[in-house]
């Protein structure tokens, strides 16, 4: 006798077989392979059961989408899923002539129906690491589509709360930690590859080397994001001294700095939604706990846009070369001086820093002297300073009027002559990885 495992068998077990047909009437086979059908079916759904059966098959039909498929899903949730403008407008409406008692009202409409889907498929086993997955498949899909854009809105914002800071969960990872999370920081490393098993083991096991990432109770064998870091003595100038092979080990308590190397967001569908900012204050604060001499705290970062940047200045490459009179200012102009649309810094990673309340420290040239390293920013890397008792003051500066702290030391590169001119704007944007954001 052939077991029946269909979706409709389980659905009838968890709820009864009297319940399903109300729930498709004759439309059960068609709306159980239709993800879009089956999404209408959710937003009606009452019972606590039926409805984890049902986000569960949701999913699972989306995840079985081909990219057209996906394509045509996303459409239906813009069009099908959307605000009803006159029913917003007639809550409007009332709201102005009945006061407070009638804003409930008036939020519930202006909020587009594919929020509670997405809080309906959050219930489904696993439902938070899935819809990190359809966000990263709708991040794909919005490059060839902007209409997708308000889709993106509401899951961020969903994704935003639920993954706020109060659950995020700080973990320091070494060379006892679980093979498959080692496997997992291998493939995540964006900012400087490892190569080897013999590679990470130099990144973890040393006394003067450490690593810590966030998790997500939701998701507890996925990395949110992870910081490597260095203890050295003073500032490091360079990602080759950082990562020799061999190299002289530092005691840890010998160290006076804390340098972070590296942060690499793991999670594509995550783009966006930001935790470096809180893994450095949290790793700082934790390592002063355990080593009261670091007095220091640094970034040692890319420059992922100045090689562009200078090429569209009209800037010589000849005079950017290491060891070249130009590399230092003109890098210092670009940091600070070259702004986007909103007034912000134009480099991605100097945004991030700064915006958190980090001092353009130091620029180093021939930092990064890889191939990937000369092709985006010349060899250049930077130091972003956090001193833990300005953070916030340098950071509500940022926030309130784009302010930006800046060493004497680059206020002084920024003095010199420029003769390629004036900072401007370009429309060249950097290729950012998932990396140092």
């Amino acid at each position: 006798m052939t077991r029946d495992n269909s979706f409709a068998s389980r659905l009838r077990k968890l709820v009864g077989p009297n319940v399903v047909p109300r729930l498709w009437g004759d439309g059960l086979q068609a709306a159980q392979d239709d993800p879009v059908s089956l999404s209408h079916t959710l937003l009606t759904a009452r019972g606590q059961a039926s409805g984890v059966a049902i986000a569960d098959q949701v999913l699972s039909l989306i995840e079985g989408l081909t990219s057209d498929g996906i394509d045509r899903y996303f459409t239906a949730l813009r069009v099908e899923f959307e605000v009803d403008l006159d029913e917003v407008l007639a809550a409007a409406e009332r709201a102005r002539d009945e006061g407070p008692t009638a804003l409930k009202a008036l939020q519930l409409a202006a909020e587009p129906p594919r929020q509670e889907l997405f809080r309906r498929l959050n219930a489904a086993p696993g439902g938070t690491a899935r819809l990190v997955e359809v966000r990263r498949k709708l991040l794909a899909a919005l490059r060839h589509d902007p209409t997708l854009a308000p889709i993106d809105a509401d899951l961020r914002h969903l994704l935003r709360s639920w993954f706020n800071r109060g659950f995020l969960v700080p973990t320091r990872i070494d060379w006892h930690s679980s093979a498959d999370l080692l496997e997992k920081i291998i493939a995540y490393e964006a900012v400087h590859a490892i190569d080897t098993w013999d590679a990470l083991r130099e990144r973890l096991v040393p006394t003067d080397r450490r690593c810590f990432a966030f998790f997500h109770p939701a998701m507890p064998n996925e990395p949110l994001i992870f910081v490597e870091v260095a203890l050295t003595k003073g500032l490091a100038s360079s990602i080759q001294s950082v990562l020799a092979s061999p190299r002289e080990v530092l005691n840890a308590e010998d160290a006076d700095t804390a340098i972070f190397y590296s942060i690499s967001n793991c999670q594509v569908g995550l783009a966006g939604i930001s935790f470096g900012a809180f893994l450095i204050k949290q790793v700082a604060s934790d390592l002063k706990a355990e080593l009261p001499n670091l007095k220091t705290f640094s970034t040692l970062s890319p420059v992922p846009g100045f090689a562009k940047w200078a090429a569209a200045q009209g800037i010589p490459t000849g005079t950017l070369a290491p060891g070249q009179d130009n590399l230092v200012p003109a890098a210092a102009t670009y940091l600070a001086e070259a702004k986007d649309d909103a007034d912000r810094p134009f480099d991605p990673v100097a945004k991030f820093h700064l915006g958190n309340g980090a001092e353009l420290h130091r620029i180093n040239p021939d930092a990064d002297l890889s191939e990937k390293g000369l092709e985006q920013s010349h060899g250049v890397m930077v130091n972003y300073l956090y001193e833990l008792d300005q953070v916030e003051a340098r950071h509500e500066a940022f926030a309130a009027s784009g302010e930006l702290a800046v060493s004497r030391a680059v206020r002084t590169a920024l003095g010199r002559p420029r003769p390629w001119g004036a900072a401007r704007q370009t429309g060249v944007r950097a290729d950012v990885d998932q990396s140092d954001l």
